[in-house]
């Protein structure tokens, strides 16, 4: 659980609706952000797939993010 709340900690604070929506929000923002940036970064000729490659990791942390933030919330975990 540590673990969890060590790379996920907007995640445990969503305790009641408005956290949830802005915990929510914040891994949605850094997902579009994040993809914006890697997805121009990307079209380099030489270095184009290793931003690919943390593009997708960027997108796999905000996936777990927010499955996470919904199970705080409906407390599954705590």
């Amino acid at each position: 659980m540590d673990f969890l709340k060590k790379f996920w900690p907007f995640s445990f604070r969503a305790k009641d609706v408005s956290n949830l929506i802005i915990s929510l929000l914040i891994y949605i923002v850094i997902d579009i952000v994040c993809g914006v940036v890697i997805g121009l970064l990307a079209k380099l000729p030489l270095i184009g797939w290793l931003f690919a490659l943390v593009g997708s990791l960027v997108g796999l942390y905000a996936f777990v993010g927010i499955v996470v933030t919904v199970l705080v919330f409906l407390k599954v975990l705590k």
